[in-house]
């Protein structure tokens, strides 16, 4: 019996890296989200998955890693992120559905997720399966919308907004996006299988009239002290978490990348425009070297 999946936001075909960073004044965003980054990745490593990946824009923040896999629903935000990067062999691009990765366990060291979770309807089924990839001891880094910030907590108590920022329910603003309250987000990384290490709260002055009246330096430099708060209070209206994989998951077989994400079976047989599964004869296509797992 099949399990129905979840829906997916699909950002096919849109010019959200244009509309939304470019040309959407979110340059102060970018900056902090760097900011934070920078404090929670490590300093090397071999195999990283940058899950939701879009058009690259965190890509070239991951100077660490021997080898860096993107991945994302789109086939055209990877597109543009392999006109940005090249396809060089440092790069794996790939299509997939998060809720069935196409990768065997144990496969990565460390992974990302930023701007995601909040377009997922069933958050704690994502994080277990990025918790599959990663082999144990490995680095998570989680980025998520928060429920519980400083704007909803006021407009909350002066009535003008119904739903409560104080519950651990989500909020669904707009249809799959989400926000989270940190309870659940923490419960559900540790039901998934990680330790949480560390918190920074992030874009404390994501106002418009800070944003056109103070220097965007002085902005960023006060958000990278907010930031260091984050492991007392979850405030601001994005949380960056880090944490480790635990439990007992070995390092795949050199030999051994991806599976079928229809049966799971591994390995995949490689043809020259395809991967083909043995077990249910699915066929993958690899199309302008982006491998696609989308069904």
């Amino acid at each position: 019996m099949s399990v129905e999946r979840p829906p997916v936001c699909d950002y096919e075909g849109s010019d959200y890296q244009s509309r939304f960073w470019e040309k959407g004044e979110r340059l102060y965003e970018d900056q902090v989200e760097a900011v934070a980054l920078s404090r929670l990745l490590p300093h090397s490593g071999r195999l990283l998955l940058e899950a939701g990946a879009g058009a690259g824009r965190n890509t070239l923040r991951y100077q660490g890693f021997e080898r860096i896999v993107l991945l994302d629903y789109s086939r055209t935000q990877l597109q543009q992120a392999q006109a940005r990067l090249g396809r060089s062999s440092r790069y794996v691009y790939v299509v997939a559905d998060v809720y069935r990765l196409p990768f065997v366990p144990g496969l990565f060291d460390a992974a990302t997720m930023i701007r995601v979770l909040h377009h997922m309807a069933n958050p704690l089924l994502a994080l277990s399966q990025m918790r599959q990839t990663l082999q144990s001891g490995s680095t998570f880094i989680l980025e998520y919308a928060n429920k519980q910030n400083g704007k909803a907590v006021l407009r909350y108590l002066l009535g003008r907004q119904k739903w409560s920022p104080f519950d651990r329910q989500p909020v669904e603003f707009a249809e799959l996006n989400f926000d989270f309250h940190p309870q659940a987000v923490r419960a559900w990384l540790q039901d998934s299988g990680f330790s949480i290490r560390r918190q920074l709260t992030v874009s404390h002055f994501r106002f418009g009239l800070f944003k056109r009246l103070l220097p965007l330096a002085f902005l960023v430099w006060m958000d990278s002290l907010a930031q260091l708060t984050g492991n007392w209070w979850q405030l601001s209206p994005s949380v960056f978490v880090l944490a480790n994989a635990v439990g007992e998951t070995p390092p795949a077989s050199p030999e051994a990348f991806f599976r079928c994400p229809a049966c799971t079976y591994a390995p995949l047989k490689t043809l020259p425009e395809a991967l083909t599964c043995p077990s249910c004869g699915k066929v993958w296509p690899i199309l302008d070297g982006i491998y696609q797992f989308r069904d």
